[in-house]
C-alpha cells in the first residue's frame, strides 16, 4: 500500500479497503461484513463532525474572532501561540480528558491560527498533538491509568511520577525539536525585528504582521475591520463551549455532540451554512477510515498477537525489551494506543519478573514509544490535524506528518531502550 501510494497518486485509505477486502476474505476467509466490522465508526463521526462544525465557525467569523483574541493573549508574540498550544492540551489532558477529545477541540483553532499568521501547520499541529500526549500520562490522564492499572495488576514495581515526567519532557523534546526545525527560529527573529508600536497595535487589536517589521495589514485598523462579536458567532462560542463541556466535563462523545451543535448551527442561520458539508475533510475521512479498516483486520486475525508471542520466545531479555517497544510504535502509529498500552504491557511479564530488566524503565520506555507516534496522520489525533489543515496545505501536512510519524516511530524506540531501559539491566 505504501509504495504503491507513493509511485502513484491514489488515496492510501482506498488502497487499504481494497487491501483488506483481498485479505480478508482471500487469505483469512473471513466474511465481508467481518471485514467492515474493523471500520472506525466512532473515528468517522469525529472527523465528520468536529470539521463540520469548524467549517461552519469559519464561514461565520468565530474562528477569526478566537485567533484575533488569541493574538491579544500572548500580547502579539506570535511565536508563543504554539507553546500555548501545547500546555492548554497538556493541561487538558492532564485532568483526565480524552486526547482525542482535547486535538479536536483545540487543533482546528491552533490551525486556523497558523493559516493567519504564516505559521508552519505541520510544527503548530505536532505541538498540539505531542502536549495531549504528554499530560495524558498523569496519574488521573488517561494513558497514565491504563499504564499504572495494568503495572499494578501484573504486580510489577512502577512508579507513576517517573512514568509522567518521562512522557512529558520526552513530547516537550519532540515538540522543541519540531519548533526549532520548522520556523520557530523564524518566529522569534520577526518577533524581534517587529517595531515596538507594531507589536502593541497586534497585541491590542490583534491585526496580523508579516516577516520582519512588515505589516500585512493596516498597523492601526479601523475598528470595523476587527471580527466583531455578533450574535451568530456568539451563538457559534456558545455551541463550541457546550462541545467542550461536554466532551471534557461529561465524557459525552465528542463526534455526535459536534454534529449536534453543527445541524443546530445550520437551522438556525441557514444561510452562512451553504458549503460547509463540501469543506468536511472527505480525503482524510477516507484516507483513516480505510488504514484502520486494515489494521484491525490484521489485530482480529491475530497478527499483533504472533508478533507480541514470538518477541516473548526471544531468549535475550534486552533484544525481546527492545523489540516489543519497537511493535508499540509502529502498530500505534495506525491503531489506538490505549490499546496497545494494555495488550503489550502483559507481554513483558515474562522476562520483567526475572529481575534481568528494570519494570519501571521498560514500561515507561513501552508507553513513550506507542503513544509519540499519534502525530501519524494514521492515528486519530494525527488525523484530526491534517482535517483542520486549510485545504490548500492539507496535503503538504499529511506528507511531513507521516514522515515525522514515521521518524519517531523509529527513532522513539531506539532512544528510549538506550536511556531507559539499558540502564537497569546493568544496574
Amino acid at each position: 500500500m505504501f509504495l504503491i501510494a507513493t509511485v502513484r497518486s491514489i488515496n492510501m485509505g482506498a488502497l487499504a479497503l481494497v487491501a483488506a477486502f483481498v485479505v480478508g476474505t482471500a487469505v483469512f476467509g473471513v466474511k465481508v461484513s467481518d471485514v467492515l466490522g474493523g471500520f472506525p465508526a466512532n473515528l468517522f463521526v469525529i472527523l465528520v463532525g468536529v470539521t463540520y462544525l469548524f467549517a461552519l465557525a469559519r464561514n461565520n467569523g468565530t474562528v477569526d474572532w478566537i485567533v484575533h483574541r488569541a493574538v491579544v493573549a500572548v500580547r502579539g508574540r506570535v511565536a508563543l501561540m504554539p507553546w500555548v498550544m501545547f500546555v492548554v492540551c497538556a493541561a487538558i489532558t492532564a485532568i483526565g480528558a480524552a486526547s482525542p477529545a482535547a486535538v479536536a477541540i483545540v487543533a482546528p483553532v491552533a490551525m486556523g491560527f497558523a493559516a493567519r499568521y504564516r505559521i508552519n501547520p505541520v510544527m503548530m499541529g505536532l505541538m498540539v498533538v505531542q502536549g495531549a500526549t504528554g499530560g495524558s500520562f498523569s496519574p488521573i490522564g488517561i494513558f497514565g491509568a491504563i499504564t499504572n492499572g495494568v503495572v499494578d495488576k501484573s504486580h510489577l514495581p512502577g512508579s507513576p511520577a517517573v512514568l509522567f515526567f518521562s512522557a512529558l519532557g520526552a513530547c516537550a523534546l519532540i515538540s522543541l525539536i519540531g519548533f526549532l526545525t520548522l520556523g520557530g527560529t523564524k518566529l522569534l527573529q520577526r518577533d524581534r525585528e517587529t517595531p515596538k508600536e507594531q507589536v502593541a497595535t497586534l497585541a491590542r487589536t490583534g491585526a496580523a504582521t508579516g516577516s520582519a517589521g512588515e505589516s500585512t495589514e493596516d498597523p492601526e485598523p479601523a475598528d470595523d475591520a476587527l471580527p466583531r462579536l455578533d450574535a451568530q458567532r456568539a451563538l457559534t462560542l456558545v455551541g463550541l463551549l457546550v462541545l467542550a463541556v461536554g466532551a471534557l466535563v461529561f465524557d459525552l462523545d465528542i463526534g455526535f455532540l459536534a454534529l449536534a451543535v453543527a445541524v443546530a448551527l445550520t437551522l438556525i442561520f441557514p444561510s452562512a451554512a451553504r458549503g460547509t458539508v463540501d469543506k468536511i475533510s472527505w480525503g482524510t475521512v477516507l484516507l483513516v477510515g480505510g488504514i484502520v479498516t486494515y489494521v484491525s483486520l490484521l489485530e482480529d486475525q491475530g497478527t499483533v498477537k504472533w508478533l507480541g508471542d514470538g518477541v516473548a520466545h526471544v531468549g535475550a531479555p534486552l533484544v525481546a525489551a527492545f523489540l516489543i517497544c519497537l511493535i508499540g510504535a509502529v502498530v500505534s502509529a495506525f491503531a489506538s494506543t490505549t490499546g496497545i498500552l494494555g495488550a503489550l504491557i502483559p507481554l513483558a511479564v515474562p522476562f520483567l519478573q526475572t529481575g534481568q530488566v528494570g519494570a519501571v524503565g521498560l514500561v515507561t520506555a513501552l508507553a513513550i514509544s506507542s503513544s509519540v507516534v499519534d502525530c501519524s496522520p494514521f492515528s486519530t489525533n494525527g488525523a484530526l490535524v491534517v482535517a483542520n489543515a486549510d485545504v490548500s496545505e492539507r496535503d503538504n501536512v499529511f506528507k511531513r506528518l507521516m514522515t515525522w510519524g514515521m521518524t519517531i516511530m523509529v527513532v522513539a524506540p531506539v532512544l528510549c531502550w538506550v536511556i531507559l531501559v539499558v540502564p537497569g539491566s546493568l544496574s
